[in-house]
């Protein structure tokens, strides 16, 4: 339990190096925020500020100097779109090369509903024995030795 205590401390500690910090409070406060929005391409579940990976120091690096240069958060994720795919954020943003991934869910759903409705409605109900069927039927169970 201590040992897992101590590598969750260690972990914080490594994605927040005093040395790698950003002089202006401000700048890395903001820098922090865009490390929660871009995937550790390693990791692929964690965001870069989570992450202990090398490339994840590096690309935390980069989104660093682009805040230092003035640039936007806009400017700054397009920059790593850019260079590393739209795959890169963990939030990824509704357009068309990716509207498969937003609306494919909800197309699947829909169409299972659909054949589950067309199932259900045109599906046979078998009519009931009339008299004479049913009568035939109880003297055959009558008869039957088993």
């Amino acid at each position: 339990m201590l040992a897992a205590a101590l590598a969750g401390v260690l972990s914080l500690a490594a994605a927040s190096d005093p040395a790698e910090r950003l002089p202006d409070p401000a700048q890395e406060a903001r820098a922090r925020q865009i490390f929660q929005d871009v995937r550790c391409l390693v990791c692929q579940n964690e965001s870069i500020d989570d992450s202990e990976a090398e490339l994840a120091h590096d690309l935390r690096q980069i989104v660093r100097e682009q805040v230092k240069a003035g640039r936007s958060d806009a400017e700054i994720k397009r920059f790593l779109t850019d260079r590393y795919g739209e795959f890169v954020l963990l939030r990824p943003s509704f357009a068309l090369g990716n509207v498969a991934l937003w609306v494919g869910p909800f197309l699947v759903v829909g169409l299972g509903l659909i054949l589950l409705l067309t199932r259900l409605r045109n599906r046979t109900v078998e009519p009931e024995l009339s008299q004479t069927e049913a009568e035939r039927l109880r003297r055959l169970s009558e008869s039957d030795p088993s």
